[in-house]
This record gives C-alpha cells, structure tokens and sequence, in this order.
C-alpha cells in the first residue's frame, strides 16, 4: 500500500464523514505506523500483520489495552473505509496485562476550592466538565444550537466513537451559559462585519447547508480569541479556545486551591461519575450520561466509591478506641 495515497484517502473519507480534526490526527498516526511496520514485515496475510503489529505493541512496547483498542480501531478504520477489505476473523493475539490505574477523583471540598479559584470562560467550561461529566473536547465542541434552555439539556455532538449523546443543563450554569451565547452573539457579528464570521462545518452539512457556517446558532459557545486559519483549508475561522488555555487554567487553580494531588480535566468527568454513583445513580443511567459504549467501562468507578468498598471500616479503628 502506496502511503502517501492511503492517508490522502484517510483525511478526505474522515472529513466526508464527519470526524473531528483530532480523532484524523490519530487514525492517521496509527496507521502510519502499522504501515511502517508492514513495510518491515512484509511476509504473511493482511491478518497476520494486525496480528503482528497488535502483538508488537503489547510485547515490545507495553502499550495497554486502552492503546491497543485505538490501533485497532484505526487498522479497521484503513481496511473497511479506504482499503474496501474485510479484515475478517482476526483469531487470538496477546492482550495487554498492564494494570489499569484507578481514576483520580476529587472530594467535593476540593472541586469547589477549585473552581473558587477559575475565572471567567475557563470557570464555565471546568464546570460543565464536572456538571455534566464531559470530556474536555466534548465540551469545547458545543456549538449554540446545543443548548436546549427550557429542556435543561445539552446534546454532545460526535463524542468518542462519533455518537450524539445528551447530558442534563445544570440549572447554576443557566445564567453563565446565556451570558456566554451573548459574548458570542457579539463576537459573531463584528467578526461578520470584518468580512469572516465563519465556523468550521463538518464536510457533508457544508455542501448541504452552504449559509450555516456564518449562522449564530452553529457558533463555538467557547470560541477562540481571534479567528485564525483552518488546518485543513486555510479559510479564516473562529473555532473553540484551546484546550491547552483551559489545562494552564487548571494548574494554576490546583496550586491556588493547595491541592496536592496529580490530575488534569479528566478528573472532574472522574468526580462526576464516582459523586453520582455515591448519591444512588444507577450504572447503566451513569453508562448512557459518560456516552460509555461498555457498561465495563464504567464500573471503574465502583472501585473509588467512599460509600463502596471504601467505605467498610479499617479493624484499626477498633484497636485505637480501646486503647
């Protein structure tokens, strides 16, 4: 397989079919690499080097299951979408034996320390990773037309594995949220006046409604600074702010807050469903609200409950009270 050819195919095949910039960028990644790998492995079926290249990451590289799913994803991604092949049965290969870790999760003292010391569009956004249990580009990705006022809900557009999900509206984000569409609404329309006013559409709504990228309701709720070239295009956008802006924003919120324990913005999508569990949510409803495809998945976070088996009582106690 000619590389060059199969990563254009592999960009235009996932920008007609609307992934986002970021799951392209690592489909591409992967299958560069399993390409290489076919380039030094030449020998044996199209099963056999998945097998293979699987194998690879797991014995020489101690990649984890979580990484090795992805690069399978990607492969299958190359074969049924670019290649037109059926993988087929690919039998057994060695799966990673590496210990998952367990989530890191921050009591409810320490999530309001935290967001008591975020400020303006970065408060907004860090609470809504928490309100909702969002992923940070979950998030990010919310567009106007998203948010549903009298139904209190938001629907997640594209979220991993490219389905829509909905999530409740936290009735203490209403207002913030409002406030935002109103910076937005005024963004919009100087950067109209200015001759952009553009957001980026996925490829198959821009030829279909060729007027909505200019249209407030399909604006970024967290738009960039400026506007600025599209990757791909080079056409002038505003997008979403980076998520690297809310990162920094977080870290400098964990030192104020003097907390000491090592996490980033998936914590507080970790904090959501382990603080829903305690209170009583029941699993399958925390699967559909995390967009989780395997309720497996979600189960982790019976492990971190306090109310679970954190909670039964250490015999030390009883040695402590009698002394």
């Amino acid at each position: 397989m000619n590389k060059e050819t199969v990563i254009e195919a592999l960009s235009n095949t996932m920008r007609f079919k609307g992934y986002s910039h970021r799951s392209e960028r690592s489909y591409r990644s992967w299958i560069i690499r399993y390409i290489d790998f076919c380039v030094r492995n030449p020998a044996g079926t199209s099963q056999d080097k998945v097998r293979g290249f699987l194998t690879y990451l797991v014995r020489d590289l101690n990649n984890s299951h979580c990484t090795q799913k992805l690069a399978l994803n990607a492969i299958s991604f190359l074969y049924k979408e670019i290649l037109k092949q059926e993988l087929g049965e690919l039998g057994t290969f060695p799966k990673s034996t590496r210990a998952r870790k367990l989530p890191v999760v921050l009591s409810q003292d320490e999530l309001r320390r935290l967001l008591n010391n975020i400020t303006g569009i970065h408060h907004t956004i860090c609470s809504l990773l928490y309100g909702c249990g969002l992923r940070l580009n979950e998030a990010l990705n919310i567009r106007i037309k998203d948010l549903d006022f009298d139904r209190q809900v938001i629907t997640i557009r594209s979220g991993k594995g490219n389905k829509d999900r909905t999530v409740m509206m936290p009735p203490p984000l209403i207002n913030a949220l409002k406030n935002q569409i109103d910076v937005v609404d005024r963004l919009h329309n100087e950067d109209l006046a200015n001759g952009v006013g553009e957001v980026y559409m996925p490829n198959t709504l821009a030829k279909k409604f060729p007027n909505a990228a200019k249209e407030l309701a399909w604006q970024f709720v967290f738009p960039s600074s400026k506007p600025g070239p599209e990757p791909y295009t080079g056409i002038i956008r505003r997008h979403h702010i980076h998520d690297s802006a809310v990162g920094k924003a977080l870290r400098a919120a964990k030192k104020k807050a003097g907390i000491n324990k090592d996490f980033k913005s998936h914590a507080l999508r970790h904090s959501f469903a382990t603080h829903l569990l305690e209170s009583g949510t029941d699993i399958r409803t925390l699967q559909e609200l995390l967009g989780h495809e395997d309720v497996r998945t979600t189960q982790i976070y019976t492990h971190v409950m306090v109310n679970g088996a954190l909670s039964t009582r250490s015999p030390l106690e009883n040695i402590a009270h009698s002394s």
